[in-house]
């Protein structure tokens, strides 16, 4: 009889196992103990409800959106609570409501040892023609950029002169320092990073420069926590009247299995940043395309690098070559330089605790670069990079009483490269847009 209770015990356990499991395959996540509800009559009758219901209310997402969190549910669970969320949903000025699930979300990154030298240059800067733009005048100045990553270390001494606290929040502790959280594996580097390919300051002696080293610079805290549906919603609309450039180099798990995306509020938020943003012009989110190539995964099964709202960027490496990581798919709009073999050069950025390093990984690069993704962060490649830099076309948009976006081919158009690489170097830009193709580019598609 005891060997028949033990049997059963351990079938009960394995089976309890087997669901954790299966839900975290599917996608499907933990439960946890925070809501997103729609109520109308505003924050006072949010508060009420709140109160009514045992909820702690961590105020409005936007609109009529509200965070809730309730103490007396544990906070992470293979099942939702169905007694409290029938009890919120009689409410009458309930009009949606929703048990958060925490999402599994990678950074889009790779931790590989340097293997060479500091390199004496960014060589990448010079291959992408980003010199002929600086003469030019496009250093990023008026342009603000926001990194959606694990924070940013904003007292870095080649950030601190472009560092945006209007640009900046730390949604996983919900107060307006993005300072990262610092580990003894330094896990919490990849915002930092990325920030420094975007803004690193230039000529103060410090590491090396960002692409658009007159943008203003900040960062939203967001992946050093639990992801849900409410933090990425919350993240994708901070300031949207400020911030003119959302990079986010991470996304679903790039493991092959995974179809996922954004749920209804970040989708929301998708919409009313694309819509309403900048001013009217729209908020310009720029997404890694994902790491997965070892894989065989496809960023047409992510959602948020598949999305019609966000800019998809893709890694090259120094030789031209595609990366072993790249995912393929129908979304990809450019792509510029990240990581290859252990034999090509990486790229050169800030890191935490002050310092400089010249082994980044691009897809996370190439967000920046370009303007990648550890909710699961996408390093390796490079963060999207902005003012938005991808290898070889490049796409010039300044503030002019005529505003005019140019078009053109790199010096030295490559064989590999028949679709527009283009460099984004992105100020305000105004509806009138006027195009001019390079000559080279126009012989090219001749040739095509």
């Amino acid at each position: 009889m005891e060997g028949r209770w033990t049997l059963l015990l351990f079938l009960g356990a394995y089976l309890v196992l087997l669901a954790a499991e299966t839900r975290l395959i599917t996608g499907q996540g933990i439960y946890t103990n925070t809501w997103a509800v729609h109520i109308e009559g505003g924050a006072e009758e949010a508060e009420k409800i709140a109160h009514k219901h045992g909820f702690i209310s961590h105020g409005q997402v936007f609109g009529d959106y509200y965070h809730f969190q309730h103490r007396g549910v544990v906070r992470r669970s293979l099942w939702g609570h169905c007694g409290v969320h029938v009890r919120l949903h009689a409410e009458p000025q309930v009009i949606w409501a929703e048990q958060q699930i925490a999402k599994r979300r990678h950074k889009r990154d790779i931790h590989i040892e340097p293997t060479d030298p500091k390199f004496p240059q960014q060589w990448y800067l010079v291959y992408l023609n980003v010199k002929e733009a600086w003469a030019q005048g496009f250093t990023g100045r008026g342009v603000v950029v926001t990194i959606l990553d694990d924070g940013i270390e904003k007292d870095h001494p080649d950030l601190a002169r472009n560092y945006d606290p209007d640009a900046s929040y730390d949604v996983n502790d919900r107060d307006p320092d993005p300072q990262p959280r610092y580990t003894q594996l330094n896990d919490n580097r990849h915002g930092t990073r990325c920030a420094g390919e975007v803004a690193a300051a230039a000529n103060n002696g410090v590491c090396g420069v960002g692409v658009a080293y007159n943008a203003k610079i900040g960062g939203v805290r967001m992946l050093d926590g639990e992801v849900t549906d409410v933090v990425e919603a919350q993240s994708l609309s901070l300031n949207s009247q400020h911030i003119h450039i959302y990079s986010a180099s991470w996304g679903p798990e790039d493991d092959g299995k995974t179809v996922d995306g954004p749920a209804k509020l970040a989708k929301e938020a998708f919409l009313q940043g694309v819509t309403e943003g900048r001013g009217g012009l729209g908020s310009i989110f720029v997404w890694a395309s994902g790491n997965g190539g070892r894989e065989r995964d496809s960023c047409n099964c992510d959602g948020y690098t598949n999305s019609i709202y966000t800019l998809s960027i893709s890694s090259t490496t120094q030789y031209g070559n595609v990366p072993w990581y790249s995912e393929a798919c129908s979304s990809t709009l450019a792509t510029t330089y990240s990581s290859g073999n252990l034999n090509e050069k990486q790229i050169v950025t800030t890191d935490l605790r002050k310092k400089c390093t010249d082994s980044h990984t691009v897809m996370t690069t190439m967000t920046p670069v370009s303007t990648d993704r550890h909710t699961h962060t996408r390093s390796t490649h490079s963060c999207p990079s902005f003012p938005l830099i991808v290898p070889k076309a490049t796409c010039f948009c300044h503030v002019e009483q005529q505003p005019t976006k140019l078009i053109s081919l790199s010096r030295e158009p490559r064989k590999y490269s028949y679709k527009l690489n283009l460099i984004l170097l992105f100020s305000q830009c105004h509806r009138s847009v006027h195009f001019r193709l390079h000559p080279a580019f126009k012989q090219q598609l001749q040739n095509l």
